[in-house]
This record gives structure tokens, C-alpha cells and sequence, in this order.
């Protein structure tokens, strides 16, 4: 009887330290922030060039994926299909992603972080070019799935070499870079149509740029969180091979959390970019110039929102800010998707963007901070990349199920396109749903996390094997000095301090 009556105690007294712990890691006392301006101006030569082309990289690789949401309608009326299939092209290209974060992620782990990138990037260029060839919609969208093996992601090139106090806003400038890309595509493809050109310059364009990237990364050092981490490898005598099983079978938990994680935030950009070009042109009407200009302030708050959640989070932690920006851009779908007037759309969209690309400002350093040491290049590219999987088909469905429920009529008549004559597809609905159950999936996910915010790479390189500690700088110089002192036993016969 005095068994069980001290034993509940103690477990009531676990659980609240259990329930203190996780709250304490979702809520915080913000730290002191360091000076916006002292963090950019305070990293060396080596750390600029390699995020400037990181960055560059990540950009010129949304330029050439959104090329196709941009310029679906012009496919779709070229090759006489509806959009729905067109759509298929960025299901097929999201979906075969992971291939490619396996591969290029794999040989960044073995052999670093440079030379696959840049290998990736010559080889997506190359695949878009091509795309802008294609005589059919079944060759355009077998390009896109090779397209969608070859997209890479540079976020642990750039952020390894970055001071820690840095990473939040660093990981929101980068991450922006997809916004930027965005915006580039959307301005290049207003020129290329105001003048009557063809959708297919807009793949060249892309392709030409994507080119560039590789030039700027002839100058860029390997990482140095890399060449430690071999060190490591060799002091512990471990294979990679050998590192990623002890990684799953001691993480597997926070792998599938990753995961999901991921699905939930790519179902929350693509849900609310892909198909919105082509929903503000078919539903709404806009013209060219008018979808342009919405794209540009959409975009300009997406970039806005990524940099500063970004810095936010350093001080915030990383999954606070997630759930701000989760509830942000929930309380904007109705403006978002049914603004009465082109000013509150435009808006609405806006506050969306500044939310949705607020959040994802976050992800890439918190993907990096809580993946296992040793994989800090495979493991969030590769989680990333299964989240597209996962939400791969975001614009298909919301194209396909807007398709099978068009609008109506007072009477209950179809209302028919002036140029297709087909039926206006209810996009705005559609999409709105879709939204606003993404923004309750990413909410109640975030909870269940982990929270490593301004985690010290360089100390965590490899994790022992028998325990949960992890080998850094520190256990490499003391393995060396070591070493040292038992070749000078060896070659001398005796101990030199005697």
C-alpha cells in the first residue's frame, strides 16, 4: 500500500515535467536580438560568397519550376487540354523530387557539399531548356519529371558556414529565394507576353539563368561543418553507410516527424501559389498586367514575411513562430480567395504570402537543427522532398476538383469561358477549403516537435553509438593530440614527458 501511494507521486510528478518541458519548448522567453544590421555586415568573405550562391542557386531553381504555373493557361491552349492535365506537370515534378534529394543529398554527405551541387544545378538547366522544346504535352511533362530529379537544395552549404546568432535571419533571406525566383519568372513572363511571344521562351530564359549559378559556385571553399565531420567519420573508424543506420535506428521517430512536417508546409506554399496565377486569369479575369502586378505584391510579402520570421525565430524558437505564421495566414483565406474588390484581394494575398513564406523563413534552419548529426545535408533536403511527395498533387486536386464543380449562373446554368468556352472552374472555393484545413494540419503538427534553435553544428558532427552525445571539435583536437603523444611512444620507445 505505501508502494503504490509513493509511486503516484513520483508519476504525477513526471508528467508535469513532461507537460513543463514541452510547453517550455513551444513558449519561451525571447532573447535579447542582436542588431539586424550587425548580422549582415558581420560575416567574411568565405560566408558571403557561399550563401550568395546558395541563394542564387534556390532562386534560379523556383524560377524555372514556376515557369510552368505561370504559363499553364498558354500550354493548356496550345496543346487543347484542359488545365487540370497541364497541372499534372508540377504533380509529376513534385513527386520525383525525393529521387533527387536522395542521390544529390547522399553524394553531399560522401563526398561534399559542392561539386553535387553544382552538378545539379547544370543538369536542371539543361532539362529546362529542353522543356521549352517539347512538341506535346506528354513529352513537356516526362521533362518535368526528370527536372524534378535533378532540383536541389543548398540550405546546409549555406548555412553551415554561417555564425550562429545569424542562422534565423540567414535561413529567412534564403529561403526567400524561392519568392525572388518567383518574382523574377513573373516579371520575365509579363515581357515575353506583352510583346506575343511564345511560353516556351520563358524555359530558355530560365535555363540561361540557371547557368550563372554554376559559374559563381567555381568560387565557392567546401563546407567546413563538412571536412570536420570526415574527421570524425575517421576518428570513430565509421562509414557513411554506417552513420545512416545508426541514425535511423536511433531517430526514426524524428525522421517521420520531419516528414510530416514538411508535407504539411509544402501543402501550405503549393496550395496557396500554384494554381493562383491561373485562378486570377480564368475565374477572375485579370488581365496579364493585372496578375502580374498581384504577383509582385504577393511575392514582395512573402519575401517581407520569410526574412523577418526568420530573424523572429532566433529569439522566438523556430516552431513559435511556425504556429504565428500557421493562425496568420488561416485569418486571411476569406480575403485571400474572395476579396470583393481587386485592392482587398490584392491584400489579402499579400498578408497570405507574408505568412505562408513567414513560416517557410523558418524551416531551413530548423530542418537543419534537428536532423542528425552527420546527414545534416541528406536528411532535410530528403524530408523536404517527401513532403513534395506527399503534396504533390496540391494544384491538381484543387485544379480538378474546381473543374467538377464550376460556376453557375443565377438560373443554374454554366458560366462559360469567352475565349475556351469551356466551364470556369470554382478555384476560389476550392482553394480555400484546401487552405484553411493545411493551416489546422501545420498547427496541431508543430506541437509534437522538437526544438534545437541555435544548435552548435560544429559540436555535433557524429553521435556516438552507444550513447545520445554527439562528437565535435572539442573530441577531434583531443583524439589528435593524442594520437600525436602515442606516435612519439611508438617511434621513441619510451613516454617523451618522462
Amino acid at each position: 500500500m505505501d508502494t503504490v501511494e509513493k509511486e503516484q507521486p513520483e508519476t504525477g510528478n513526471k508528467i508535469q515535467r513532461h507537460l513543463r518541458a514541452w510547453k517550455q519548448s513551444i513558449v519561451r522567453k525571447p532573447e535579447q536580438p542582436v542588431n539586424v544590421w550587425h548580422l549582415l555586415t558581420n560575416l567574411n568573405n568565405t560566408q558571403r560568397i557561399t550563401f550568395a550562391a546558395a541563394f542564387l542557386g534556390w532562386m534560379l531553381d523556383a524560377f524555372d519550376f514556376f515557369s510552368v504555373g505561370l504559363t499553364t493557361t498558354y500550354i493548356a491552349r496550345e496543346f487543347n487540354v484542359p488545365v487540370s492535365q497541364v497541372t499534372s506537370a508540377i504533380t509529376t515534378t513534385l513527386m520525383l523530387r525525393p529521387i533527387g534529394a536522395l542521390v544529390f543529398g547522399a553524394l553531399a554527405d560522401r563526398y561534399g557539399r559542392r561539386w553535387p551541387l553544382m552538378v545539379d544545378v547544370i543538369l536542371f538547366s539543361v532539362i529546362n531548356m529542353a522543356s521549352g522544346f517539347a512538341p506535346n504535352l506528354e513529352t513537356f511533362i516526362g521533362l518535368r519529371a526528370v527536372f524534378g530529379i535533378c532540383m536541389g537544395l543548398g540550405a546546409s552549404l549555406a548555412l553551415e558556414t554561417l555564425p550562429i546568432e545569424a542562422r534565423g535571419l540567414f535561413s529567412g533571406i534564403f529561403q526567400q529565394g524561392y519568392a525572388c525566383g518567383y518574382l523574377l519568372a513573373t516579371l520575365v513572363n509579363y515581357a515575353i507576353q506583352s510583346q506575343g511571344g511564345s511560353w516556351r521562351i520563358l524555359f530558355w530564359i530560365g535555363a540561361g539563368f540557371a547557368l550563372l549559378a554554376v559559374v559563381i559556385r567555381f568560387w565557392v571553399p567546401e563546407s567546413d561543418t563538412f571536412e570536420e565531420t570526415k574527421k570524425a567519420r575517421k576518428m570513430l573508424n565509421r562509414s557513411v553507410w554506417k552513420e545512416a543506420s545508426l541514425a535511423v535506428k536511433k531517430h526514426w521517430r524524428r525522421l517521420v516527424y520531419m516528414v510530416i512536417f514538411a508535407a504539411f508546409f509544402n501543402f501550405f506554399s503549393h496550395g496557396s501559389q500554384d494554381l493562383y496565377p491561373t485562378f486570377l486569369m480564368t475565374q477572375l479575369h485579370y488581365t496579364e498586367a493585372q496578375m502580374t502586378v498581384t504577383s509582385v505584391i504577393y511575392n514582395v510579402g512573402a519575401i517581407v514575411g520569410g526574412i523577418l520570421f526568420g530573424y523572429w525565430s532566433n529569439y522566438l524558437g523556430r516552431r513559435f513562430a511556425v504556429a504565428i505564421c500557421a493562425v496568420g495566414a488561416g485569418a486571411f483565406i476569406a480575403l485571400w480567395a474572395f476579396g470583393p474588390s481587386i485592392e482587398s484581394l490584392r491584400f489579402g494575398s499579400f498578408m497570405m504570402q507574408f505568412f505562408v513564406q513567414g513560416g517557410w523563413g523558418v524551416v531551413p534552419a530548423y530542418l537543419n537543427e534537428i536532423s542528425p548529426p552527420g546527414f545534416r545535408s541528406l536528411m532535410p533536403g530528403l524530408a523536404y522532398q517527401l513532403g513534395n511527395l506527399i503534396s504533390a498533387a496540391s494544384s491538381q486536386v484543387e485544379a480538378t476538383i474546381g473543374e467538377r464543380y464550376p460556376l453557375l449562373h443565377a438560373d443554374g446554368s454554366l458560366i462559360l469561358d469567352p475565349v475556351t468556352h469551356r466551364p470556369i472552374a470554382n478555384y476560389a472555393l476550392t482553394q480555400a477549403i484546401f487552405m484553411g484545413c493545411v493551416c489546422a494540419g501545420l498547427l496541431i503538427t508543430v506541437f509534437f516537435g522538437k526544438e534545437e534553435t541555435n544548435k552548435d553544428f560544429m559540436e555535433h558532427l557524429v553521435e556516438d553509438e552507444d550513447s545520445l552525445n554527439s562528437v565535435g571539435v572539442a573530441d577531434i583536437q583531443d583524439d589528435q593530440i593524442e594520437q600525436g603523444i602515442d606516435g612519439k611512444k611508438t617511434a621513441g620507445g619510451t613516454d617523451p614527458s618522462v
